[in-house]
Order: structure tokens, then sequence, then C-alpha cells
């Protein structure tokens, strides 16, 4: 295949001339056979990094996505464009499954989207291997990385597909990846040779801007009213989301709060309408944005920091993708840089904790000791934290670390099937009257098909429900709703919600180990990442675009001139002097000389614990000015004696 031959197919599908970036230059390497990792900033286009190539190698592209909305958003999409795409994912019926693989074996499909989770099904795999799969597509590829910020047991699977089908290129795509982790993503998946493409991730239609407030909604209603265009506003609670929607809303911003605590119909609806336009902001949590296609957004806030500078690096990167004049504002106060400390404990708390809440898991679930091995439980986060006051944070990073070390698997976001319990006694449902002939079909399948049904929950397949009643899977939900409006069983319909499963037999707690890569080793590298979360946050000497690329490896950036660091240099060198009282300089700039005395480097948040009794923004102002008269030296986490 020729560059020619690919722009063909991106004019036919996609109307586009020619491609952007690098986007050529990874298609052209996968063309070519290459194992490639392509290093993408948000908004760079990934996706058709690998469906052109899908288009073109001919055969299946298996394409790993961890986002069940992610996936079925690009499988619309591509079936708009008559091109033959299907995904798989928790809650559709077996039936429906297997036909879908059953067409990617016989040649009916270009595209097979699946979560990395399904690569652990036996049923799946064993369909994959009659598959000719011509392209291996992984996105978010820092989830195979263990020492990654959103590291993702279930991805190391994906070495099983290049086990399976050797001769199929691997293509690895990620917004976020520092040096460390793009050598760490190519040995997890088992890279033939080292083969990474980058685009730059610098921005230069967006404004890093980190500013310190002591009333962060105050400074949000001032930034909303100064900026046109739609915005998101990241908050680090569920319960935040929703009361700051609620404030502004009061101060007459239209807003609406998305989080993962909603149900998804309720996600869906606010989503839509923030695409739409007919919500201005929507302020949510960390569940939100990860496929967002809204190219117009023109601020992202955060008023809680993140804990890491990918999370935030990725986030801050939906402002602005039309190319147009975007901001990404930081808001802080004293307060958060003892919080993102406290994280450290809260997100790798201590094994007598971690052995704590297997236990209460067992007595939730009623596993006993030796028993449970396969079985899957619906998991209500708020009623566990109650019945065992646990905090949610605190409880979630326990269940991931008990995952990561494989007793248990905690999906925080699995689709349940729907669940039916009879209302009335067996020899009741015989004596009922006036019920339609579709209802009778229903509750004759149910019968003959499911047992337990007068005494439990019994979760039932729709789609297999449907075919046995002789009619469509819509018509079989009506069908059950109006036989619950009669009181006659309990039908609960299916809704995305947390599950466990035990991966394992359940183990007497106090024999729970947990590797130190799964646990010590992690925190450390957790910490390492708040602590480049605080030295962002406090360095008020450096560009914040040099900063943040310098993270991941870019380090021979120009200022970008509209940060919040860049324009207030050309007011501060020299002025800190002239400025200030002379003692508050002297006193300020001694501090700094004190700290610095024994010639190594210090890191900014150490400069802020030393000068503490100073205001930050006199602080950084003395700072610059001594870096400016070459007094002191800034490097790249601090400050040093010349």
């Amino acid at each position: 295949m020729t560059a020619a031959d690919y722009r063909q197919t991106l004019k036919k599908y996609w109307g586009y001339v020619d491609f952007r970036g690098v986007q050529l230059e990874i298609i052209e390497s996968i063309g070519s056979g290459r194992d490639t990792l392509g290093l993408m900033p948000t908004g760079g286009g990934k996706s058709l990094t690998f469906q052109v190539p899908a288009l073109t190698l001919g055969g299946v592209t298996i394409v790993v996505s961890p986002l069940i909305a992610l996936m079925k958003d690009q499988v619309a999409r591509l079936k708009a464009k008559h091109i033959k795409a299907e995904a798989i994912y928790t809650g559709m019926s077996k039936d429906k499954v297997i036909t879908i693989l059953e067409n990617a074996i016989f040649g009916g499909l270009s595209l097979l989207y699946v979560s990395p989770e399904r690569l652990s099904s036996q049923t799946f795999m064993k369909k994959l291997e009659k598959m000719d799969v011509r392209l291996i597509a992984v996105d978010e590829a820092h989830c195979i990385c263990q020492w990654g910020y959103d590291f993702r047991p279930s991805y190391l699977n994906i070495g099983e597909l290049r086990y399976m089908h050797p001769y199929a290129p691997i293509l690895a795509l990620t917004a976020t990846a520092t040096p460390a982790v793009v050598k760490d993503i190519q040995k997890n998946l088992q890279f033939t040779e080292e083969n990474v493409v980058r685009m730059s991730f610098a921005r230069t239609n967006l404004a890093y801007i980190v500013r310190k407030t002591g009333d962060k909604t105050a400074e949000l209603e001032r930034l909303l009213r100064e900026t046109d265009g739609s915005a998101i506003i990241y908050v680090m609670m569920r319960s935040r989301a929703e009361s700051l929607a609620r404030e502004l809303e009061e101060r007459g911003i239209s807003a609406t709060a998305y989080h993962a605590g909603l149900d998804g119909p309720v996600r869906d609806k606010r989503q839509k309408q923030w695409q739409a336009g007919e919500v201005r902001v929507m302020v949510a949590t960390n569940a939100f944005g990860m496929g967002i296609d809204k190219a117009d957004v023109r601020l992202v806030a955060h008023v809680d920091p993140p804990s890491s500078l990918e999370a935030y690096f990725q986030e801050a990167g939906r402002a602005g993708r039309d190319g147009q004049k975007a901001q990404a504002v930081l808001l802080y106060d004293t307060k958060d840089i003892a919080t993102l400390t406290r994280r450290i404990s809260t997100n790798f708390p201590d094994m007598e904790y971690i052995r704590q809440v297997y236990d209460h898991l067992g007595s939730f679930f009623e596993v006993g000791v030796g028993s449970g091995y396969g079985a899957t439980f619906e998991m209500s986060i708020d009623t566990f934290c109650r019945n065992f006051h646990h905090f949610p944070n605190k409880l979630e990073a326990a269940l991931n670390i008990l995952t990561s070390a494989g007793y248990i698997e905690y999906n925080p976001q699995s689709e349940t099937s729907p669940r039916v319990r009879f209302s009335i006694e067996r020899d009741d449902l015989y004596n009922l009257k006036n019920n339609s002939a579709e209802e009778d079909r229903l509750i004759v399948a149910l019968m003959r098909n499911y047992s337990g049904l007068f005494t439990d929950l019994t979760y039932v397949d729709i789609a297999f429900l449907a075919e046995r009643a002789s009619m469509t899977q819509e018509r079989a939900v009506e069908v059950l709703k109006g036989l619950r409006e009669k009181s006659i069983l309990v039908f609960l319909p299916a809704r995305m919600a947390p599950t466990i499963r035990y991966k394992q037999r359940r183990e007497e707690s106090a024999h729970i180990y947990i590797p130190d890569y799964v646990l010590e080793d992690r925190r450390e590298q957790f910490a390492e990442r708040i602590n480049a979360m605080k030295d962002y946050i406090l360095n008020t000497g450096q560009c914040r675009s040099k900063q943040l690329l310098a993270y991941f490896g870019e380090n021979d950036s120009e200022p970008c001139g509209q940060c919040d660091v860049c324009l207030g240099k050309a007011g501060d060198e020299g002025l800190a002097r002239e400025s200030m009282p002379h003692d508050l300089f002297y006193e300020i700039s001694g501090r700094i000389e004190r700290l610095l005395a024994d010639g190594k480097e210090h890191r900014f948040q150490e400069v802020a614990e030393a000068c503490k009794d100073y205001e930050s923004d006199d602080v950084a102002k003395v700072a610059r000015y001594m870096i400016g008269e070459q007094l002191i030296e800034q490097t790249m986490l601090g400050l040093r004696r010349t």
C-alpha cells in the first residue's frame, strides 16, 4: 500500500483530503508490518490510525478499548459510514456474542472492538484463534504499565493475542506516557523492536494557568463570565460535582453534574444535553471525558488537583480541540497541597486495612472461607461503606489492590444482567386471569428455562427469553414491566453497577499476600507522581507548558508565552525589590539562600515549605528575581545555588 492508497481510503469513508500530524507515519509503519507505539495528544485523531489500516489490510482488526461507551460510539459512527464493525461488551446475550464472533471468523467484520476483560473468556479466545487477524490495536495503552497512573491488570491479557497471532502487528496508542512508561508498554506488548512514533504534545492554542484562591466557586464564576463556549469543571468527589453544579445554576450559569454514581440513562441524557449545547457547563469527576468528541470546549477547570500530571494533561487537553484559543485552569488553596500528600495513604492503604476489607467482603456476600470461586456479586459501594464504616475512596483502593493481587476482580462499571423473581406463589400463577397472550408466553418461557424464580432474584437473558416467547427484545422488556405493574413479578432491568468476582476461593485474611510490585512499589511510584503534581502547582518560575512537556520527555520546547508564569514574568522580574518592602524582600531571599546553602537541588515544595510564613506570590517574585540575577538557578524539579 502507498500513501496515495491510504489517502484514497480516508477520502472515501471520512471525506478528508489528507492526514494530520503523525497519522500517516503511524499507518505506514503498521502497513509495513512493524509493531508501533503512537504517542498522540488528546484530540490528535488516534482512531483513524487503526481504522484506515483495518480497511486496507483486510481480515479483522481487533481493537482493545477500556470503555463501553467509547466502543459503542465508534462502532455506531463506523456503521454509519457502511464499515463493518461490532463491539462485544458485558451485558450482551451469549447468542449475540456468538453471532458477532462467527461473523468475524467468516469475514463479515473489518473491526471488532472488545474490552480487555473479554480476553480472559475461554469462549472468546477459542473463536479468536480461528479469525484472520491482521492488526491488533490497543487504545489507552498506558493501562498495561503497572508503573503508569491508570494501570489495569486485565490489560496484561493482551499478551495472549500476540501469542495467538504472532504475525499481526500491534498498534499501541496513548496520549499520556512518560519515557519509562513508553519503554514498559513496548516490553509488555512484546514488540519485536522498539518503534515509537511521536507527535509533539505541545498545544499552542491552550493556555495553562494555575491560580491560588480562597474562594474557588467565585473564581469559577468569574472565569465562566469572562469565557464564551462550553466548559468542563473537574472535581474529585461525586457529592461535590452535584453541589457545585447546583451552585452555578443558582448563580445563573447553566450546569449539570456527571459521575459514576448516576444511572446509565441519566449519565447519557446529561452528556447529550452538554454535547448539544443545551447545558453549558459539565461538572464532573474523572468518570467523564474519555472519547468525548466536542471540539468547542473553551475552558477546562480543575477545582481539585488530580493525583498525577498524566491525568491532568489528558483532562486539560479536552479544551480547544478545534484549534481555537482555550484555557486549562487549575485552582488551588493552601489545603490542597496537604490533601495531595494524604492521597498516598488513601490510594495505597496498609495491609491491615486491606485484610479487613477482604473479610468484610466475605461477610457482605455471605461467602465462607474455602468457597466462592467464580462467584460474581453486584456491589453497592454506599451500602457496604455504611455497614462496615469505610470511606469510598480508600475502599476502592483496597479493592483495586486485591484485584491486582489476583484474589478478586473488581469492576466499577459493569453492566449487570436483568433479574426476575415472581411475587406470587406458584399455585397462584396458574389461576391468573386477564393476562394477554404475550404475557402468558413470557411467563411460560420463564418457568421452563429458569429455576429459583419464586425464592430469589434470578439473572435472565432477555434475548433468549424474547426468542422463546416469539417477540422482540424491546417488547419482552415492556411485557416484563407490565407484569411488574400488576405485582406478578419483580423485574430489575439491566444497569451499570460495580461488581465483585472471586477469582479464587476465599482465604483466611491472615494468609492474604500482596506482592511488593502490587503495593509497596506502586505506592512509591504514586508518591513520585503526587510530588510531580505538587511541583507543577508550586513552580512559578518555569513556563507551564515547558513543565508538562518535559515531564513527558520533550525537553527542548519553547516558552508558550500565554500561561500564568509567562504572562507574569514580564512584570515580575526586577519588580520584586521595587514593589515590596526591603525588609520583606531580604527575609524571603534569606530563607531561600539558607535552604540552598548545601548546594543541592531542592524541590519547589521544599522552597514553599521553607517560606510558608509569606505569601506565595511574594515568594515567587523573589525567586524569579534571584534567578534573573543568577544568584540561584532553576532545575527541572526545583532550585539550587549557582
